[in-house]
């Protein structure tokens, strides 16, 4: 296993490079250059004749910003697909537009006067099976979407824009999952770059059992989530920049029983050079719905400059299973964090689920979180590391050359293999390392710490748990 997972950190160390270097001549060189897994398996290419270009205008799309465009911008996207694929166009306008959906082999070029604007009618989004909260439901599609689809492009300096008349996450009275800005689903080779994105209370991006995904110089504006990466592979966030009303960047593989059952973790993501600023939660969260796993993520060279919460928040809970493993962050400044750098939460995050994964298969195993060179403004509590189970303690935590002003210092708790050195900060009160439960190097004269309360154990279902 160990020898699998260099492997793996050789790809996240090279998808930057890679992605820097992709010109943007065709959809065949741009998916061509995504990184592959340890596996060797190379994403998928278009047939050598793709090359069609096609205008939504010569299919009738006025661009006014009232007529609804949608038919015509789905017939370009269809055509591209079924001729063998290439790019649409859409040139300078405001297009008022219902779902629509990419086909293989697609690339959308929006020029940087284009608009895609969503309707305000919940009858222009079809319903289907979406994934909300990490359980399958059925729910609106999104705006931009694409199924079971390869080799598949957004770029251009456009605008993509939901509508601000749908109001919430879910239909009150229905209990319907509202639709995503952009939702793709178990595509693989997918791209998203230049583009500016503006979503109302609702997820804005969400890829959910993809492989080799790529987002690259991306503005994310919304009232929600900003990427929400669902039970996927190979995926590299680049130069990203962040405001929303919750978490900028969310890391999720499924809740409770459904999601142990399917199986399919969230792994080999690189999140680098991007800016956050978060009014609700935390730039990066990493939780709560865990129960495919979550493993071999690197973070780094990016600015957190606003979080109501913590800056890097992971989260889980028991009932969840699974596991959370391989956290890598390095390079990180923060400032306008709300409640502090990092916390680490296995107790408690996130709801309940309905069928729980039970006993100590439903603890989440939490190991190798690393976290170096992060510079810190004002953050009210540096690292609280305190809500993690002893029956499943952390393994492996290091925290090195941490740097700047708090109020308050490191807390730690049920963690065996810690390492920390290098902390120089100023402004706290209290001592500067506290802990329970913890061994490793680094921790001489630490404050005791009182244990935290430990959850009562989730009995085994009277009936084994089924998909249904």
């Amino acid at each position: 296993m160990r020898g699998i997972k260099t492997d793996r950190r050789g790809f996240l160390r090279a998808a930057g490079s890679a992605l820097a270097s992709a010109p943007l001549l065709s959809i065949a060189r741009d998916l061509a250059a995504l990184p592959s897994s340890a596996k060797g398996r190379e994403p998928a290419t278009p047939a050598a004749s793709a090359s069609i270009k096609l205008n939504v205008k010569d299919f009738g799309a006025s661009g006014d910003g009232e007529t609804k465009d949608t038919l015509a911008v789905q017939q370009a996207l269809d055509r591209c697909s079924f001729l063998g694929g290439g790019e649409v166009f859409v040139p300078a306008g405001n297009y008022r537009i219902g779902a629509i959906t990419l086909r293989s082999n697609t690339l959308l070029r929006l020029d940087a006067g284009a608009s895609l604007l969503g309707s305000p009618d919940l009858a222009d989004y079809p319903l289907t099976q979406v994934r909300w909260e990490g359980r399958w439901i059925e729910g609106y599609i999104g705006l931009v979407s694409a199924t079971d689809a390869g080799n598949i492009a957004i770029a251009g300096a456009g605008k993509i824009i939901g509508n601000a008349a749908i109001k919430g996450r879910v239909d009150a009275q229905t209990r319907l999952r509202h639709p995503a800005l952009l939702e793709f689903t178990q595509c693989n080779g997918l791209r998203v770059e230049d583009c500016v994105t503006e979503q109302n209370d609702m997820w804005s991006i969400h890829p959910v059992y993809c492989e080799d995904v790529a987002f690259r110089n991306v503005t994310v504006h919304g009232g929600a989530d900003g990427i929400d990466v669902d039970s996927c592979r190979r995926v590299a966030i680049d130069g990203c920049n962040f405001s929303t009303g919750d978490d900028c960047i969310s890391l999720k593989s499924g809740r409770g029983a459904e999601g142990y059952a399917i199986h399919r973790p969230t792994e080999d993501v690189r999140i680098a050079n991007c800016i956050f600023a978060d009014s609700h939660w935390a730039c990066i969260g990493i939780g709560s719905e865990t129960s495919g796993g979550i493993r071999n993520v690197r973070i780094e060279h990016c600015k957190c400059i606003g979080a109501r919460t913590f800056a890097i928040y992971i989260k889980s809970r028991p009932g969840r299973g699974a596991f959370i493993e391989d956290i890598f962050v390095d390079d990180l400044d923060v400032s306008g964090a709300g409640q502090g750098f990092l916390r680490i939460n296995i107790l408690n995050s996130g709801k309940q689920d309905e069928f729980p994964v039970a006993g100590d298969d439903g603890i989440p195993t939490v190991r190798g979180f690393r976290f170096r060179n992060i510079r810190v403004t004002g953050v009210p509590v540096l690292v609280q590391a305190t809500e993690i189970l002893p029956a499943k303690a952390l393994e492996g935590f290091s925290l090195a050359n941490i740097t700047g002003t708090c109020g308050k210092g490191i807390f730690l708790a049920n963690i065996r293999g810690a390492e920390v050195s290098g902390i120089h900060v100023t402004g706290f009160s209290g001592a500067l390392l506290n802990t329970c439960n913890v061994t490793g190097s680094g921790l001489s004269g630490a404050a005791r710490l009182e244990a935290a309360k430990i959850p009562a154990p989730i009995p085994p279902p009277a009936q084994p748990y089924q998909l249904h």
